[in-house]
């Protein structure tokens, strides 16, 4: 899918620019590419969620920075979920005849059958590494897990690619599985006969007099916002 986004140019950088773009509704942000000086810019929040709704993160985008067009697609999109906006994206700008890398959603489809059976649904991996032309970019990768029973795994050698898309994530990685529940586990382990009960941890020992415990390591700086 693709779409268009009109930008602006931003002049100056740092938190200061950045807060007051926001307080504005804008999200600062960043197109590079292969060949071109990085471009500092900004976009209308509210574009950007439309943008987002119409096709996910990993759309095709006409970028439009002050009259000059860029296909582009965003990357490294930062959010503050508690305010419920976008804080800062970058664009990698590509080109229509070569093929780039991304990471784009799985999506499921389908009720396992291993759910009636009383398992559950685990999820070992939300996304997948691709490398596809631009055109060619889809919205997610599908996986029908219907036929799923009782401990069945897909890993990511079971997902089929769209056409002309190449799925670069190791093959051996698990995606999906359906398992017994937990408190299930447990029961059935306790009900095992012969088994004793775990011996109960150690507690640590307190310091000795005149020590000292390490302090907690500092949070890193943030950088621009």
């Amino acid at each position: 899918m693709e779409a268009t986004l009109k930008a602006e140019r931003r002049d100056g950088t740092g938190k200061g620019v950045a807060r007051k773009l926001r307080a504005k509704g804008r999200v600062p942000g960043v197109l590079y590419g292969t060949g071109m000086d990085p471009v500092s810019l900004h976009v209308s929040g509210q574009d950007l969620l439309h943008l987002f709704h119409q096709g996910g993160s990993s759309i095709l985008v006409d970028l439009e920075v002050d009259g000059s067009s860029h296909l582009a697609i965003p990357r490294d999109i930062q959010r503050d979920h508690l305010r419920g906006r976008f804080v800062h994206i970058d664009f990698l700008a590509v080109r229509r005849d070569e093929t780039f890398t991304l990471h784009v959603d799985i999506h499921e489809i389908g009720d396992a059958v291993g759910v009636r059976a009383g398992g559950v649904v685990e999820h070992h991996l939300f996304e997948v590494e691709i490398e596809c032309l631009p055109n060619n970019v889809p919205e997610g990768i599908e996986v029908d897990i219907s036929g799923l029973e009782l401990g069945d795994l897909l890993r990511v050698g079971d997902l089929v690619a769209p056409s002309g898309v190449t799925i670069l994530t190791d093959a051996d990685t698990p995606v999906i599985s359906v398992v017994t529940p937990a408190a299930l586990r447990t029961e059935a382990d306790l009900s095992l006969p012969g088994e004793e009960a775990p011996e109960p941890v150690a507690e640590e020992a307190p310091a000795a007099e005149g020590e000292e415990e390490a302090p907690a390591a500092e949070a890193p700086e943030g950088g621009e916002g």
